[in-house]
C-alpha cells in the first residue's frame, strides 16, 4: 500500500533553464553558452556542490577560475540563480501534490545546490503542502547514488514499496525502481494522473 508520494523538483515542479544562465555567463569570458554548458552543468565541482560538499564561495572561485571570468561574486549569484520559472503544467502538478497531501506523506526529493535552494525557497512558496523537503545540498548524497533514496525512506519510516516516486530523468527512476520503490518517469500532469492510478492512487 502507498504511503508516501516523492516528487521530483527541477522540471516537475518548477521549471529551469542552465542555459539562461550560460548565455548571462558568456558575456564575462572567452567562451560560449554551448562551451559553458557542456564544460560547467555537469561537471565535478557542479556535483559537488550540489552533494553540500563545497561552500558557495568555493564554488564560486572554481568557476571563476574554470571559465576565466571577470565577475565577482555578487554579479555572479543572481545569475546563477535566476534560471526557474514556473509553468501551467508545474502548478496542475503543484494542485495534484496539493491534492494527495490530504491523504499521504507527500515529499520534494532533489538534487539542489545551496545557493539553488534558498533561492527557490524565497521566491517560490511551494514548499508548505509538503512534509518534508530532501535536498541532495544538505544530505550530502546524490541522485540516482541509491543511498539518498534509502534515506529518504529511513527518514519516513517506509517500505520501499509503501511509496512512489517521480522524476523527469530515466535514469533517477532507474535506481530508485532497483531498490523496489514505485516509480515513474514525470511526462506530464495527465500521464502523472494515470501512474497514480496504475498504483490505486486517486488524485482527483
Amino acid at each position: 500500500m502507498i504511503k508516501a508520494i516523492i516528487f521530483d523538483l527541477g522540471n516537475v515542479l518548477i521549471d529551469f533553464d542552465h542555459m539562461i544562465a550560460a548565455r548571462r555567463i558568456s558575456h564575462f569570458c572567452k567562451k560560449s553558452p554551448q562551451e559553458i554548458f557542456s564544460l560547467f552543468f555537469e561537471s565535478e565541482v557542479t556535483l559537488l556542490f550540489e552533494q553540500g560538499k563545497i561552500s558557495p564561495d568555493d564554488f564560486f572561485l572554481r568557476v571563476k577560475d574554470m571559465l576565466a571570468l571577470s565577475i565577482n561574486y555578487q554579479t555572479f549569484v543572481p545569475i546563477w540563480n535566476e534560471i526557474f520559472f514556473q509553468s501551467a503544467k508545474n502548478r496542475t502538478v503543484f494542485n495534484i501534490a496539493n491534492i494527495l497531501s490530504g491523504g499521504y506523506k507527500v515529499v520534494v526529493l532533489s538534487n539542489i545546490n545551496t545557493l539553488h535552494f534558498e533561492y527557490v525557497k524565497k521566491h517560490f512558496p511551494i514548499f508548505g503542502i509538503f512534509s518534508r523537503v530532501f535536498a541532495s545540498c544538505e544530505m550530502g548524497l546524490i541522485k540516482p547514488d541509491p543511498a539518498i533514496y534509502r534515506k529518504v525512506l529511513d527518514d519516513l519510516d517506509l517500505a520501499p514499496g509503501e511509496s512512489f516516486y517521480t522524476d523527469d530523468r530515466k535514469e533517477l527512476v532507474a535506481s530508485a525502481r532497483k531498490l523496489g520503490i514505485k516509480a515513474a518517469v514525470f511526462g506530464g500532469s495527465k500521464e502523472l494522473k494515470k501512474d497514480l492510478e496504475t498504483e490505486g492512487i486517486n488524485c482527483g
